[in-house]
């Protein structure tokens, strides 16, 4: 009889074991990376905010080329950025948001540390604005072939990131004033 019950509380450890390791694996193998790891390195090796912002600017038009069927923007240094995105129209317009989201993340860093005043923030603002305004017509357009909710919310996200953004960029001056040294008695 002890032995029955010994056999049936293992059995019983066993199968929540299972349960569990095979739950685990199944919510590990969902997570992706909006970022693909050759993406990351060059994110982690662009640490002035204008390369920065470029490098993320060329990750979402990527997803667009995928998206539309087209060869990926990027020719020359193509074996720096891997291969082009892959996943599901859902998971690349997710990434797009991502990724419209580390950008204003990253500008917003710098403006918090005080690093605006250098030449490099207004250029990053600039080119970020620019093609805020691009995606802007390529996410309506998107949104007119939308096949679901998440979808929806992941578009309209990534509009509210973009127009955040233009936004942004009229507040930033054109050419920010040069820090008088202290030569200058004017």
């Amino acid at each position: 009889m002890k032995e029955n019950i010994v056999k049936s509380i293992i059995t019983a450890l066993a199968a929540i074991l299972f349960a569990v390791f095979a739950f685990t694996s199944d919510v590990k193998a969902q997570k992706r990376d909006y970022m693909s790891e050759a993406e990351s390195e060059i994110v982690r090796f662009e640490q002035e905010i204008d390369r920065r912002v470029d490098a993320l600017v060329t990750m979402i038009d990527r997803r667009f080329a995928v998206l539309n069927n087209q060869p990926p923007p990027v020719k020359k240094d193509s074996e720096k950025w891997g291969e082009a995105p892959k996943g599901t129209r859902l998971e690349l317009l997710s990434d797009i948001s991502k990724l419209l989201q580390k950008a204003i993340d990253d500008i917003d860093d710098v403006a918090a540390h005080g690093s605006m005043d250098n030449k490099l923030f207004p250029k990053a603002m600039k080119n970020l604005s620019a093609a805020a305004e691009k995606y802007l017509i390529l996410l309506k357009f998107e949104y007119d072939k939308i096949e679901g909710e998440k979808e929806r919310g992941s578009i309209l996200g990534s509009i509210e990131f973009c127009q955040q953004i233009i936004e942004a960029s009229t507040k930033v001056p054109k050419d920010l004033p040069k820090k008088k040294s202290k030569d200058d008695t004017n």
